[in-house]
Parts: C-alpha cells; structure tokens; sequence
C-alpha cells in the first residue's frame, strides 16, 4: 500500500506527457518504478553484469550510462525511497532519517538535531508539502551534468527554473551580486577605474588558461593576492569574485582553481537567458536521481527499494540480501558508504566534514528573488559574521514556486565546511543575520513610502532608511519568524572540500587505510558521499571514474541514439511541444528555445 505521506511521482506529476493515450499514441516508455510506483519484483534476477547499492546521484547516474551501454544492472537501496544520500525527504521521513543517525543505523551522518512546529501536522501544513533534500544543489547552464541530461532526455522527467540572484553578506548588509557589462557600468557606487578594472579581469578569466603569462607567477599564491595585485581591485570585487561568483570556501583558495570556478559562473550566464543556474523543482539531487532511475529503467535495469544487501562474497561473486535471494555478480558491485553490508572491506574513510542547517521559515522571501523566480544564494564571506566565521558559510534559499513548500513558506539551506564546534557557531550567526534580514525588509511596522527615523539619546539619527541591502545594525524588530523546521546535522565526505573527486578515492590499502589505485577492490567499488560543493560539478566526474574501472573505457559513456522516433512517447510534434513546455519550466524564454532544442538533435 502506497505510504499517504510520500510526494507524488514524476509520473503522476506529469501525466499530460507520459501517459499519451488514443488510437496514435506510442507505447509508454516511461516504466513505473518499482517499489513507489507499482510492487517490488517477485524475483531477483539469477546474473547481473553490475549490482549498484544505494540510488544517490553518483549511483543513479551510473546505472543509466551502464543500462544504455548495454550491461544488465541490478540497483538496490535498502530505503524506501530514492535517493538516498541525495534523496528529497518529507517531514516525517526526515523524523525517521534522524532517528536512524542518532541510532547509529546511516553510517558518516552524526549530531542530528531536529526541531519541528506543531503547524506540521496539525492541519495547516502537512508532512507531505515539503520536500527537504539532504544534499542541495545548483545546476550551471554550462555543465556537464546538463549537457548529459539533454543528450540522454533525462530532462524530459523533469522540471527546471532559473536563478539569477546571488547576494554577498558584508557589513550587516545583502548586496545584490553585480555581474554583467550593463550593471558594472550603471553601478553609481563603482569609480570609474574600478569599473575598468573589474571588465578587464572578466575579459581575461573567460580565457585565463591560454593567457599562463598573466596567471602562472601566481599559481601557488591566492586569488585574493592576485586579484589585488595584478588587477587591483577592491576588497567588495575581491570578495564577489571569490566567494559569490566563484563560490570558493576561503581567502586562501589558489589562482588556478578559483580562476575555474569564476569562469564557471560567468561563461554559463546567458547560455539559456539571463541567469547562470538553474535548479529542479520538487526537490534537487533527489529529484535527479530518481529521473536517471527512471532512465536506467528504461535501459533495462531492474530496480527493488527496501532491498538490503546483507552479504557479498568476492570468491563466489554471490550477493546476498535481505529477503534471502541471492545474484551473481559478473563484473563489479558498486556500493554507497551509507550502505554498506556487515561483511565490507576496505571502506573509503570520510575524513571531512560538512555541517548543514536546514529551516524552513513562515516567510515568502520574496525580496531575495528576482521577478519571477523563485530561488537565490546567499553568501557569508570569512570575517562578515559575529562568529568571526574562517569559512564561508553559504546559504540557498528556496520558496514556494520550487514546488517544495508552501506558499508563504520559504526553505533555508545553510552549509560551511569549518570544522568542530566552531561550525555551528557560524551557522547560528548567519541564520541570525538571515533572520533579522527578513523580517527588517517585510515588516509590517514600516510603510512602503516612508523612511523610519529613530533617534539616539542625545538627537542624532541613528537610522534613516529601511530598504533591501541597507545596513539596520540597530533596529530591533517587533515581530519575530516563525520557524516550522530546523535540523542540523554533520555529514562527513571522502572528498576534500575544495576537490572534485580524485579517481584513487575509489580504492584502499587495507594496511595503510590510504587511498591507494593499486589496492584490490575485492570486487566492490565504493561511490563517495556527497561533498561541500554546492554544484553538480562532481557527479560526471565520479560515475564516469566508475563507468571507466567498470566498462574498461568511459569512450562510450552516454553514447546514446535517440534519432528513432519509434523510442518517444507520441508524435514527434507532440515531443517539440514538450520540449518548449520544458523551457518555460527551466524559465527559458521561447525565442531561444530553437537553440536548445537543436542541441537534442531532434
């Protein structure tokens, strides 16, 4: 029976699309998924080229590039949903979730705390109306992740919208990140030659590799250093470029991976309109994850939930599970450290860690979104919080037209990579800062036509103006915001906090405990935990590293042919019209849709 607090399906979402019917309409080739969807297969298969463990973004990336290679997958998770370190939870799963940490039962999760308001359950909100992902992220424009869901139509299960705000949290004030010609030259408050300075260096980091001359003096020094010395810019530029444009962790990141980062950002602004990323609705890595499932299923990959891998034998290459059928495993056994059986060997450490706070707020926020979106960044540089925060801390907010909560309500995400006690600290301070943020730029106490004054003990104005972005240090509101959810929780990651993924993660020497790539695997692969980046930068990454040890060769990763008309669901107009549906979603506008459906190949 279907638990009544789950959230719906892709399938049931978008039923218009999937479930063409009539004399003309092609075969479904959406299948239910099973396990949410329809029950769980009455038998597991005898042989299988590769068993996946676990349904996170890695995994299930993995399993559709294998699927559609042509090997037989079979992919399991011992939870009831998909998903699993990248999952979209509800209220009451995540109750569960937490529970299972402070019980030991989800390995590399630990200081689970939870508070949750009786307006959850109670009749005004229900468990079910927010989606609450465990490992939020960003989608650049120009990514490979992108690239792989157009080329694969894994995008076609999905919906996606736009996010252009980026605000840098200094001085007790949101700035708005400037990033285009048109606003660095209308920025009133910019001096002429900080202006030309500031163009000059986004002119040369769009090409900063084939210019080495410029950056290589440099190579071992900070971006900040560099920044200021070669293009001698100020410190709010430094800091924008850094931290909200490059999204880099601290001061001391080296020239050549924030000059990656920052070209990140700005060479995926105006690929699709005028924003840099874009993010799914109805939940991120969770909702992701469960489209490259439903794209492996397509590809022929069996799929079973509340599947537990209880046992494998390297020898024998048999798997056992826990409702007592066994597979032989031909190749490899790839394996979530959050799943691992009694009997693993030589699982990966997860020496760092990543500390999140997660709050859902009774607050719209619409005065951190741009017109019609739904979405921005925050970001707390070292040094802007009381805390005295070393690391930045790095909030993204979510409202109701994510389709992950409700209206008037608003989902706070708040992440840092500073370690120990320190970290909490910091994300108390910037919760605070967000806090009074908001409630300072709605209040009902202040006219939308009127400037407050408020006057000190001996006359002089303390402060004479309310406005998003201003500096209201002394303001003491009357209301107060009300949280429905907060829940903090330290995640620990394989993967070093300013890294992608390093291929020899994958492999340990059992008497050293240290990566090592010529260490035997005994025939299982273990993916990474989810790390501090904030993008999808490192999901191709990882599952091609995998798809390479698996397959022998990552030449043919997603190389697939979908020019056969016979493979979609209805008339090929009928799959235009969707595609141009897809783009509104995504916040594309239709005159530059003709782009990218060209780029499917249709």
């Amino acid at each position: 029976m279907l638990s009544p607090e789950r959230r719906p399906s892709m399938a049931e979402r978008r039923p218009s699309f999937f479930n063409s019917t009539g004399p003309n309409a092609n075969p479904l080739i959406v299948p239910h998924l099973a396990g949410i969807e329809d029950p769980l297969p009455e038998t597991t298969p005898e042989k299988v080229d590769v068993l996946i463990v676990g349904s996170g973004m890695v995994e299930s990336v993995l399993a559709a590039a294998l699927s559609w290679q042509g090997s037989t997958v079979l992919h399991i998770d011992k939870n009831d949903y998909y998903g699993d370190t990248s999952a979209t939870l509800t209220v009451d799963q995540i109750k569960r979730w937490v529970d299972q940490i402070n019980n030991g039962s989800i390995p590399f999760y630990e200081n689970a705390k939870l508070y949750v308001s009786t307006l959850i359950g109670s009749g005004k909100y229900a468990s079910k109306d927010f989606g609450i992902d465990l490992s939020p992220k960003i989608l650049f424009t120009k990514s490979d992740l992108l690239s792989i869901l157009v080329k694969s139509r894994v995008h076609q299960y999905l919906e996606f919208q736009s996010l252009s705000n980026f605000h840098t949290y200094e001085n007790d004030s949101f700035e708005k990140l400037t990033n285009t010609k048109q606003e660095i030259f209308a920025d009133q408050k910019l001096p002429l030659m900080t202006k030309r300075n500031l163009m000059k260096f986004i002119k040369f980091v769009l090409n900063w590799d084939k210019e080495p001359e410029i950056w290589k003096p440099y190579a071992n020094r900070s971006m900040a250093e560099f920044l200021v010395e070669k293009f001698r810019l100020e410190k709010p530029q430094v800091f924008e470029l850094l931290f909200s444009i490059g999204l880099c962790y601290n001061i001391d990141t080296k020239v050549p991976e924030a000059l990656q980062r920052i070209r990140r950002y700005l060479s995926s602004f105006d690929v699709y309109g005028p924003f840099p990323v874009l993010y799914s609705k109805y939940g991120g890595a969770g909702e992701l994850s469960q489209g490259f499932c439903r794209s492996a299923a397509v590809g022929g990959a069996t799929y079973k939930l509340n599947e537990k891998l209880v046992s494998y034998n390297p020898t024998t290459n048999v798997a056992l599970f826990s409702d007592g059928s066994k597979v032989n495993v031909v190749e490899k056994v790839i394996m979530s450290p959050t799943q691992i059986s009694e009997d693993s060997k030589n699982v990966p450490k997860q020496p760092y860690q990543i500390h999140r706070l997660t709050c859902i707020v009774e607050k719209d926020c619409s005065t951190w979104f741009s017109e019609g979106e739904s979405a921005a960044i925050v970001v707390f540089p070292p040094g802007s919080l009381k805390s005295g925060n070393k690391q930045v801390v790095q909030a993204f907010i979510l409202g109701s037209g994510s389709e992950c909560c409700p209206s008037g309500t608003c989902i706070w995400y708040l992440s840092t990579t500073e370690q120990g006690v320190r970290a909490e600290l910091d994300l108390d301070a910037a919760l605070e800062a967000m806090e009074l943020s908001i409630i300072r730029e709605t209040s009902t106490d202040i006219g939308d036509d009127e400037d407050i004054v408020q006057f000190g003990s001996n006359g002089q104005t303390l402060i004479n103006s309310v406005k998003l972005g201003k500096s209201f240090k002394e303001y003491v509101p009357r209301e107060k915001l009300q949280f429905l959810f907060k829940l903090y929780y330290t995640q620990r990651t394989s993967t070093p906090p300013f890294e992608v993924v390093d291929p020899t993660l994958f492999n340990v020497n059992k008497d050293t405990e240290k990566f090592d790539p010529e260490a035997s695997d005994n025939g299982v692969l273990y993916t990474s935990m989810p790390s501090a980046e904030i993008s999808y930068d490192e999901v191709v990454t990882a599952a091609k590293v995998l798809y390479e040890k698996i397959v022998g060769s990552d030449d043919d990763f997603f190389d697939i042919d979908f020019e056969d008309e016979d493979d979609l669901p209805g008339s090929s107009q009928d799959y235009e019209n969707a595609i141009e549906d897809d783009d509104e979603d995504m916040g594309i506008d239709k005159s530059e849709s003709a782009e990218f459906v060209g780029e499917m190949e249709i």
